[in-house]
């Protein structure tokens, strides 16, 4: 494995969830090459992607999946490393970024990183439509809780990141929705266990809110078209919880 740190660099883990994801998981293990250690908790795929990742210097997890949090709980506590970088199959850390996070670890001033991630959609980058997400952690007393959009636990303050993170999360429109559908269902449930009601003003106003948050304050309308079908679609998967939420309060799913 090519050794980008010196002596007096701490060492890092990558850890990334997989599940049918050969058409990703090779240039994704290819731009975290630089790493101490890789785990890869997979959730056994069948397809290639097992097959595809021998050629790299991982470690192979294989566990039945529940939920995000518990996949990646179960790997961290295999990681070796002073810090853990989180990244998902379908992402690619960029040179710069890489040679960032190589500089930040030098001398931390966090215990916690927050990452850029543009969207991709339409076979470009939307760099109005970006999320900030912390992926780059001190490997003391972390853990997940949640069955999606899974949070992660961590000590100390949290810093930012200049450089983005690349994320193909665009595999079609279809896809897409049903991406949204499938996270609605989680959070819906989630929100039903801890006794969280929903109503018809919120099954309206939710989704108009997120519209609005996604494409007015965070500027997705620079980002043309493809900025306009992401917010409608950030708001459709906002409606369709709430949906869900009210039919699984009636007894109908």
């Amino acid at each position: 494995m090519f050794e980008l740190y010196n002596n007096t660099m701490q060492t890092i883990t990558v850890i990334i969830p997989t599940y049918n994801e050969e058409n990703y998981i090779q240039d994704c293990l290819r731009s975290v090459s630089f790493a101490d250690q890789i785990i890869i908790i997979d959730s056994f795929s069948s397809d290639k992607t097992l097959e595809f990742t021998k050629e790299f210097e991982c470690e192979i997890i294989q566990r039945k999946f529940d939920n995000f949090s518990n996949q990646k709980n179960e790997a961290i506590k295999l990681a070796k490393s002073d810090w853990i970088l989180f990244i998902d199959a379908d992402e690619r850390v960029t040179e710069k970024l890489k040679y960032e996070i190589k500089e930040t670890l030098e001398n931390p001033k966090h215990q916690a990183y927050k990452i850029k991630f543009p969207h991709f959609y339409m076979n470009r980058f939307l760099y109005h439509t970006e999320n900030r997400v912390v992926r780059l952690v001190k490997n003391e007393n972390i853990h997940f809780e949640g069955e999606v959009h899974e949070k992660l636990l961590h000590q100390g303050n949290v810093g930012l990141l200049k450089n983005f993170m690349i994320h193909y999360t665009y595999k079609g429109l279809f896809n897409y929705i049903k991406k949204k559908d499938s996270y609605a269902w989680f959070q819906a449930k989630m929100s039903k266990d801890k006794n969280k009601s929903a109503n018809y003003f919120f099954l309206v106003f939710k989704p108009f809110y997120r519209f609005f948050h996604t494409y007015i304050i965070r500027r997705g309308f620079l980002d043309g078209v493809p900025g306009l079908a992401v917010a409608i679609i950030d708001a459709y998967g906002v409606f369709s919880r709430y949906v869900k939420m009210i039919l699984l309060e009636k007894g109908l799913k």
